[in-house]
C-alpha cells in the first residue's frame, strides 16, 4: 500500500561488530528524505493509527533498534540493530 509499485521485497541479515543488522527493503517509491524520522511518530502516516511509533518503541524497550535508510524514489528500506547478546545464532550444521 505505501510503497505503491512495489514488486520485490528483500530480507537480509549481517552481523556487524558483535550486533545483527537485519534489513527489509523493497523496490517502490521510497520515503521523502525529510519524512524518513517522522514516521516513527505517534498519530503520522496516511491511516494516522500508532503504526511504525510502536514498531520502533516495543523493541527498543530490549535495546533493539530500528531505522528507516532507504533513498526517497528508490524504495524503502528499514534496519533493525540488535544489540550483541540479544540474538542466537542457528548452528551451521542442522544440528540446532
Amino acid at each position: 500500500m505505501h510503497g505503491e509499485r512495489v514488486t520485490a521485497l528483500r530480507i537480509s541479515a549481517r552481523n556487524t561488530g558483535g550486533a545483527l543488522v537485519i534489513a527489509g527493503e523493497d523496490d517502490g517509491v521510497g520515503i521523502p528524505d525529510n519524512y524518513r524520522e517522522k514516521i516513527f511518530e505517534n498519530g503520522c502516516g496516511r491511516n494516522a493509527g500508532p503504526g511504525l511509533f510502536l514498531c520502533r518503541e516495543i523493541p527498543g524497550t530490549t535495546g533493539i533498534a530500528i531505522s528507516g535508510t532507504g533513498t526517497s524514489g528508490k524504495g524503502a528500506r528499514f534496519e533493525m540493530t540488535v544489540p550483541e547478546g540479544g540474538y542466537r545464532s542457528a548452528p551451521r550444521d542442522g544440528t540446532g
